[in-house]
């Protein structure tokens, strides 16, 4: 992929957009040069790949209970405290998912024609693979534009967007009317099931005996052939493993409380679309020993090879070799400037090592020393009070009786608002210092197997209760006790918690969402989380912890750090208010 993008994508910018219109402009190629031109065309198709809907920083999540941001001029911090409208919306989907999928249309349209090889079952195995990757990004796109902009109008009717599956050229009627979620849910899977004909499962080489019969039967003896097209230099770009998690995601939205009204997808649907994925690494057993700390697995991270993923990751971004991150969100003694900053909201949602909540009179929590004894992954994804971080463990101190700029609301605008620094995703051994220059090896993970084990535990739990399987092997129970005792938690009493709620469904239910906001913190869920839950966390104040030592003895103060300001009908994005303007058949979800 890296290498369409180098080599095509900067000329198409200039000339194939003016060229989806009649007339072109003089001198510009149409789009017919395409079909000798096979570079040329996978160019139009890698501008669907550069406008992919994932993000390396934790953007969305300062607008929620996790987190919030000692940026003022942040956009989602805005938005949170009471300035989202239909007009200015950082959540907004609409243009660059649109813009994507008009690339992928023009790709479609005219892919047939393209000669990819001379020889004909060369020429029929990269016309598969590639239309198989359009269909395949067409559903991406289109699930991160429903859950922007899907939702309920005033008229009490459940729409999502426009579907457009044809190019849009200047002749073509723009004033289309929204269609409804069902009917966009349909599209997703049904291009997510088209591209899982046409994609291999994974890119990489064979050998002669591991020819797809589908190609054999066309005549292909040879598995080097079948390698130039589909072999391990294809690495990174999207799969039939992909989208089969693609399906996994969107069938878990309709089946949510905020859309399940609207829609057909039920429970047990969206539990074996998840199983579909999981059972390709054996079920429950098949959780990576390593994979909640995937983004500090430095040895991983330093071996990967071109394309490859480790076992966590179903879909990663290209590596990257910076240190934005860190630079970003280190405290300001190790050059940071400390950006998204956890809240005690989230702090509080760590259990005990045992598994109980510290609201439970059996944890032993005691307040007065807060991070004793509590949740591995406390520690893994958040820089408490005198924990260490950096490539030297210094101390950060984050009380008010620091010596230095990291305590709680200092004068320079770098240090926490919440008593918290944000450690995951950020390597310990990078060095923002400007006088070192230690860039290091990053990646984004766009898909990883825990989320969909999250998604099968919450949809299993719905649908058939906390132990229940549905025919399949393992249950929603099975699949967060493998995730709890990855962690750490309850390994020497069995974890008791677990045990005493799994024959609870309701409260199954609240500790798999839990468990899903401690595993997918900072990697941009949340917001989505609370709103297709459909529940008022949306609206809870985000809180820190202010602690002092007056005489040798430390005190420990919540405190109210930044109000949420969402209205009930926020639960659903609006559409673009610009877009209302020009478009008279477009309606606006209720309350925009």
């Amino acid at each position: 992929m890296k290498n369409i993008i180098k080599l095509v994508v900067l000329v198409l910018l200039f000339t194939a957009c003016d060229d989806m219109f009649e007339p072109a402009l003089e001198n510009n190629r149409g789009l017919e040069a395409m079909y000798n031109e096979p570079t040329y065309a996978q160019g139009i198709l890698a501008n669907a790949y550069i406008l992919l809907p994932y993000s390396s920083a934790p953007q969305s999540d300062v607008a929620t209970d996790d987190a919030v941001t000692n940026d003022n001029g942040n956009d989602y911090l805005a938005m949170a405290t009471g300035s989202w409208t239909a007009s200015t919306n950082p959540m907004s989907q609409w243009q660059g998912r649109r813009n994507a999928i008009q690339y992928i249309n023009l790709f479609l349209a005219n892919t047939d024609e393209v000669v990819w090889s001379k020889e004909e079952v060369i020429n029929t195995m990269y016309n598969d693979r590639l239309k198989g990757e359009a269909y395949a990004l067409r559903a991406v796109q289109m699930f991160a534009l429903l859950k922007a902009h899907g939702g309920w109008t005033a008229g009490g009717e459940l729409l999502g967007v426009p579907i457009v599956t044809e190019p849009e050229t200047a002749e073509s009627d723009f004033n289309l009317p929204r269609n409804t979620f069902q009917e966009c849910i349909d599209q997703i899977i049904a291009d997510a099931n088209t591209a899982m004909d046409l994609l291999p499962l994974d890119f990489g080489d064979i050998s002669d005996g591991e020819i797809p019969s589908k190609y054999q039967s066309i005549g292909v003896t040879n598995a080097g052939d079948y390698n130039r097209v589909n072999g391990n230099h294809m690495r990174g770009r999207i799969t039939g493993r992909i989208v089969e998690a693609v399906r996994a995601q969107a069938a878990l939205l309709a089946a949510s409380p905020a859309y399940n009204t609207g829609t057909t997808v039920s429970w047990e649907d969206a539990a074996n679309f998840a199983a579909d994925v999981l059972d390709r690494i054996g079920g429950a057993n098949g959780l990576s020993a390593d994979g909640h700390t995937w983004y500090a697995n430095i040895d991983e991270i330093e071996g990967l090879a071109s394309g490859a993923t480790p076992e966590e990751i179903i879909w990663r971004g290209d590596i990257g070799q910076n240190n934005d991150l860190e630079t970003d969100n280190f405290p300001p003694s190790l050059y940071g400037s400390g950006r998204v900053n956890p809240t005690q909201n989230l702090v509080d949602a760590f259990p005990t090592v045992d598994g109980y909540p510290i609201t439970d009179p059996s944890s032993n929590y005691d307040p007065q020393n807060p991070y004793a004894n509590r949740d591995p992954r406390l520690n893994d994804y958040i820089v408490v009070n005198e924990s260490t971080q950096g490539p030297n463990s210094d101390v950060i101190v984050t009380g008010t009786y620091g010596d230095n700029n990291d305590g709680i609301n200092k004068e320079n605008g770098l240090s926490t608002r919440t008593g918290y620094y944000l450690r995951k995703l950020l390597r310990y051994d990078c060095n923002p210092n400007p006088e070192f220059d230690t860039n290091q090896k990053h990646y984004a993970a766009r898909i990883r197997y825990t989320e969909i084990f999250l998604a099968y535990a919450e949809a299993a739990n719905e649908a058939w209760g906390p132990t229940g399987n549905g025919g399949n092997s393992y249950s929603a129970y099975d699949v967060i006790k493998a995730i709890r005792e990855r962690a750490g938690i309850g390994l020497e009493n069995g974890d008791a918690y677990l045990e005493s709620v799994k024959g609870d469904q309701d409260a199954m239910r609240q500790l798999i969402r839990n468990e899903r906001r401690i595993e997918l913190c900072f990697e941009n869920h949340r917001f989505w989380d609370l709103r297709r839950w459909n529940v008022a966390n949306l609206n809870e104040t985000a809180r820190g912890i202010q602690i002092d030592e007056p005489n040798g003895t430390y005190t420990y103060s919540p405190i109210d750090v930044e109000s949420r300001n969402y209205a009930d009908y926020m639960y659903y994005g609006p559409v673009p208010y610009g877009e209302l303007q020009k478009w008279s058949n477009l309606e606006q979800n209720a309350g925009w």
